[in-house]
């Protein structure tokens, strides 16, 4: 007989994605938390939209977990939240077309959410924007930080 499985851990993953512009210059911003340990991630794009921003935090924070995890996504973004538990399904059976045989916009990075959540047992929990929610400020900070540092890097003399 085998042991039976161990646990999966607990991650708490706080995502939000910033765009100065729409398009324009945009940040992603992720809050880690398992147990006591946290990690926080950000990123940066030159020329992006809020969408897509929102879509790579989420992308991003699975990715680093190392191991099977049972997750709570929290985000502000309704595109992210409506787009994983309402549209992709339905995308994904039509081809990657909207039900007006449109192409999917963002059609790469919601494939690529698929497969960053796949190890995990992840719930998506809706969190309302600027609304004091302590790990979405956070991550909202890191965002707008991320977009910040590289247009500083962008106005220093080489």
């Amino acid at each position: 007989m085998s042991a039976p499985p161990a646990a999966l851990p607990t991650v708490e993953i706080a995502t939000d994605g910033a765009c100065k512009g729409n398009p324009g210059p945009g940040g992603w911003g992720a809050v880690l938390r398992a147990g006591v340990s946290e990690k926080e991630l950000s990123g940066f794009d030159p020329a992006t939209t809020n969408n897509r921003m929102e879509l790579t935090a989420a992308i991003e924070a699975l990715s680093a977990l190392t191991r099977p995890a049972r997750v709570t996504l929290m985000t502000d973004s309704r595109y992210v939240m409506d787009g994983i538990e309402k549209w992709v399904a339905g995308w994904q059976r039509n081809g990657w077309r909207t039900a007006d045989r449109k192409p999917v916009r963002n059609a790469d990075l919601w494939r690529a959410l698929i497969a960053a959540a796949a190890p995990h047992r992840v719930t998506w929990r809706w969190v309302k924007g600027h609304a004091g929610h302590p790990m979405n400020e956070r991550a909202d900070a890191l965002a707008n930080a991320a977009i910040a540092r590289a247009r500083q890097t962008e106005r220093s003399p080489a």
